[in-house]
């Protein structure tokens, strides 16, 4: 098993790693729309979806996986307005491949969140 970090300071305050590897599988935990490198967050739905799948897409790379892997998403938005903004980046990132997904509308941790999206990818073995 391996685990990846993106070094963000959720990971190390809430102990959690930003993804685990197991086998074929990756499993991708929650990912808002932080620039996790200067923790900065927009303020539009659709940047944070940007930010949030370009972290996904670093984080399976640096796990040996690909966009084209994830087999299942589930989007958590704190208001239904923002999937609606937020559905063209999702659009973007995943049309060409589109896996099983959720949509929940929850309160997220922090006010500034508007989406948070989690995956699970799967590569042929």
């Amino acid at each position: 098993m391996r685990r990846i970090s993106t070094g963000s300071s959720f990971e190390r305050d809430y102990a959690y790693s930003r993804a685990v590897v197991r086998g074929p599988w990756c499993f991708v935990s929650g990912t808002t729309g932080y620039d996790y490198a200067d923790m900065t967050m927009p303020e539009s739905a659709a940047e944070q979806a940007e930010n949030a799948f370009a972290t996904i897409a670093r984080t399976l790379r640096e796990a040996g996986f690909s966009m084209r892997d994830i087999v299942r998403v589930q989007y958590h938005v704190s208001d239904p307005a923002h999937w609606q903004a937020a559905a063209p980046v999702v659009r973007r990132w995943l049309g060409d491949a589109p896996p099983a997904a959720t949509l929940i509308v929850a309160g997220l941790l922090r006010p500034e969140m508007k989406i948070e999206i989690e995956a699970t990818a799967l590569r042929d073995v």
